[in-house]
């Protein structure tokens, strides 16, 4: 079986929840780091147009976006409540809120003179520039419209109290954490642990559920560098099962593209798909076929011929 590799960089919220998702889930893998903001050559040849991070591989078989990436790491540890797709619908409408509104309202947040360093620490004051820059424009570019940074504080905070009186056993939603408390784990991540703000104070249950993920950790990973990425994409892709050869555009090139933000497509041959994945291959004339997933939820799929 081909090694899991996860392009990431340390500051990265959606990362972080991929990242002790590993942990829990005790999956060995690799870590590939990757910058903050485009341009990713690396990943550009891997993934195309997909510029979220992060990104998962093992060889051939590259992974777009933290849902695909937790169905793998689901499969791969016999975990299937990592999988959305195995939850109920309760907590599948739960997750695509913390994800989306709740996420963009903790970033609105985190704006402390504790975080302000730690990206003074971690990057140069150009890369710091460019980001602000790229982070404007995808802003600009979004599809949707993310809560005002006035009402973030309430939100977060109303978010906060909604934790606080949840957290009746373990996890939210039972004795085993699902999904959705990777979910709601990062953001709270990136407010309490990389911008140190007040806003988890005087809520016990959640800070010992806090505490629970966080021992977790990251699991066994030792560090890659790009080339022994590109050496590990000069595979075979996996097979794909007959069952997702019945889609009507299958062996037609699409483009695949987010539906929320970062809406840059990837285009490519429409190899499989079912009732939650595309699969598209794509070309390289170095690394041969890649086959890249995403998943059918939040992405839009469209014909070129």
């Amino acid at each position: 079986m081909a090694d899991f590799i996860l392009h990431h960089y340390s500051m990265s919220p959606f990362s972080e929840k991929i990242r002790v998702m590993l942990g829990y889930a005790q999956v060995n893998w690799l870590s590939c780091v990757t910058r903050e903001m485009p341009p990713r050559p690396l990943l550009a040849r891997l993934a195309g147009g997909y510029r979220k991070i992060p990104v998962a591989q093992m060889g051939a078989d590259i992974f777009c976006d933290s849902k695909i990436i937790a169905a793998e790491i689901a499969q791969l540890s016999q975990k299937p409540l990592l999988a959305v797709e195995n939850l109920d619908a309760e907590q599948q409408a739960y997750i695509s809120k913390v994800d989306l509104d709740l996420f963009f309202a903790s970033l609105f947040v985190s704006g402390t003179m504790t975080l302000n360093i730690k990206v003074l620490k971690a990057m140069s004051l150009l890369d710091i520039g460019r980001f602000l820059v790229d982070r404007i424009n995808v802003g600009r570019k979004a599809r949707v419209k993310a809560v005002s940074p006035l009402k973030a504080k309430a939100v977060i905070k109303q978010h906060i109290a909604d934790l606080e009186q949840r957290l009746s056993q373990e996890f939210l939603f039972g004795a085993q954490p699902t999904h959705a408390d990777f979910s709601t784990y990062h953001s709270l991540w990136f407010i309490h642990d990389l911008a140190e703000a007040p806003f988890l104070q005087g809520h016990p249950k959640l800070l010992a559920w806090m505490a629970r993920m966080k021992n977790f950790g990251h699991g066994l990973s030792r560090d890659v560098n790009e080339a022994h990425a590109l050496l590990a994409a000069k595979a075979e892709p996996r097979t794909i099962p007959e069952t997702y050869r019945q889609d009507l555009l299958i062996g037609h090139t699409v483009t695949i593209t987010p539906a929320d933000y970062g809406c840059e497509p990837t285009m490519g041959v429409l190899v499989g798909a079912n009732t939650e994945r595309y699969i598209v291959a794509r070309q390289d004339t170095e690394l041969g076929t890649l086959h890249v997933h995403f998943p059918r939820q939040g992405y839009t799929l469209k014909a070129i011929s």
